[in-house]
């Protein structure tokens, strides 16, 4: 862990719930990690009663960064824009949509952002502007049995390569599945829920060429002599996907930055990759805000993942606080 850069994460937070993570894509080292509300161990005893009372609805002690499952939202339509590339690999490009702010198929509705008309899109445009009725039609397109191997080869309903205690993601649909559920699945809602360890994972696969490396927090470890008796070094988790996959999405990511919803982290001395996300959780509740991004785009140095619980807009919520740890690391 960097200290100053995990003060940069936990002020940059301040006093929301949510999750702050950052890691290097092209070794594994989480250089900060904060879960928010936490508790002050230097109290811990005194305050246990408390922590775990039966009325306690704040979870202190949940590592929400690992253990926290929560629906991915617009992030996910990183592994559909995935899937319908590998199923379109010639001409995914020219796919085109024209988007009224709703989209309908039979009975069923589904609206984009606040209902924002995003008018005509291509499929980078779509991926920019995070356009939900463009990827809930581009879902009706998937061959289902594929896009869910495409979900777990991307660690969904597997074991994350983490020595500290987490919870899978899942990814529930099964090849049989409904209209609705299709539609919700392939913008992120639906039954699906993630970790945001695992979106950091994904992300910083991306920026790693389709390398996942095995994340890890100590770089070695000493007696009080000063020896080292244990040094960690970077491993390889598994290929993810291959490197023009992986430049794709980049690209894809490059867009939502300089055209699309991620217009906050706009810098003239480096480019930053990301997708945002707002995912419904719950009805009358404000949405999750999402951020998942690297930078710099050509030669990453530090991935990022945020979520802040009920923050409404990952563009307007999410997206600043990383800009805040990409200029603490990258300035």
């Amino acid at each position: 862990l960097d200290t100053e850069l995990q003060q940069a994460a936990y002020t940059a937070l301040g006093a929301r719930k949510g999750v702050v993570i950052a890691m290097e894509p092209d070794t594994g080292k989480i250089l900060a990690m904060v879960s928010k509300p936490g508790y002050d161990p230097n109290s811990l005893l005194g305050d246990w009663e408390a922590l775990t009372a039966q009325d306690n609805k704040e979870g202190q002690l949940l590592n929400r960064a690992t253990q926290g499952l929560y629906p991915p939202g617009s992030t996910f339509k990183i592994v559909t824009a995935l899937e319908y590339m590998r199923e379109h690999p010639a001409d995914y490009k020219n796919y085109q949509f024209d988007c009224d702010g709703v989209y309908e198929n039979g009975e069923y509705r589904i609206k984009c952002y606040h209902s924002t008309a995003h008018g005509h899109q291509d499929f980078t445009l779509a991926f920019a502007n995070s356009c939900n009725g463009a990827f809930a039609n581009l879902g009706t397109e998937l061959e289902l049995t594929s896009y869910r191997n495409l979900a777990e080869q991307l660690l969904f309903n597997r074991s994350l390569p983490l020595d500290i205690p987490y919870n899978k993601s899942t990814f529930s649909m099964q090849p049989d599945a409904e209209t609705w559920e299709v539609l919700q699945t392939s913008i992120g809602q639906g039954q699906t829920l993630m970790s945001p360890m695992h979106n950091l994972l994904i992300t910083a696969a991306i920026a790693n060429g389709g390398i996942l490396m095995k994340p890890y927090l100590m770089d070695h470890v000493e007696n009080s002599g000063g020896d080292v008796i244990r040094k960690f070094s970077p491993s390889v988790a598994g290929e993810l996907m291959v490197p023009n996959e992986a430049d794709a999405l980049k690209n894809l990511m490059v867009q939502v930055v300089n055209v699309g919803t991620g217009s906050a982290l706009k810098r003239d001395s480096y480019q930053v990759a990301g997708k945002t996300g707002s995912a419904e959780f719950d009805k009358g509740k404000e949405t999750h805000a999402w951020f998942v991004g690297f930078a710099p785009a050509d030669d990453p140095k530090i991935a990022v993942c945020v979520i802040v619980e009920e923050g409404g807009s990952g563009g307007h919520t999410a997206a600043p606080i990383a800009a805040k740890l990409f200029d603490a690391w990258l300035q």
